[in-house]
């Protein structure tokens, strides 16, 4: 079995901050650092060379396959704010409408700036997925 890609390391968050060439995605991952520390109570580790994650869970498929993740995670992508969030956490059916401009799939929110959204919202979905049992495996 192949090693898992994403694993956490040493890396300085506030350097990777510091590197995104986007001044309003770069400002936008400094207030969703404050707010992941303020609803998760752990410190950011960076996962992978983008991902700033927060606290950590392990897991084991049937398959016999496991490893860690984040129990919260973002990434200040090139493209967009990638949040990383599930659909099985409450009230997410009407958090997502209420939030405002945004793409989701599966696992992960897409935002492209932060003003286009109800920052409320946003960590009231961020909280409840922290929550969510399936995070705690």
């Amino acid at each position: 079995m192949a090693d898992n890609k994403t694993v956490a390391n040493q890396a300085s968050v506030d350097e990777f901050i510091a590197s995104v060439d986007n001044a309003t995605r770069r400002a936008d991952a400094q207030k969703l650092l404050k707010i992941y520390q303020d609803i998760t109570e752990h410190p950011p580790v960076m996962w992978g060379p983008s991902i700033i994650g927060f606290g950590s869970y392990h897991y084991v498929y049937d398959s016999g396959r496991e490893g860690d993740m984040p129990l919260a995670a973002f990434s200040p992508r090139k493209s967009n704010l990638t949040i990383y969030v599930g659909n099985d956490f409450k009230n997410a059916e009407s958090l997502f409408k209420a939030l405002g401009k945004h793409k989701k799939s599966k696992a992960c929110l897409y935002i492209n700036k932060l003003d286009d959204i109800d920052l409320s919202v946003l960590k009231e979905i961020i909280a409840n997925d922290f929550a969510s049992p399936n995070k705690h495996c």
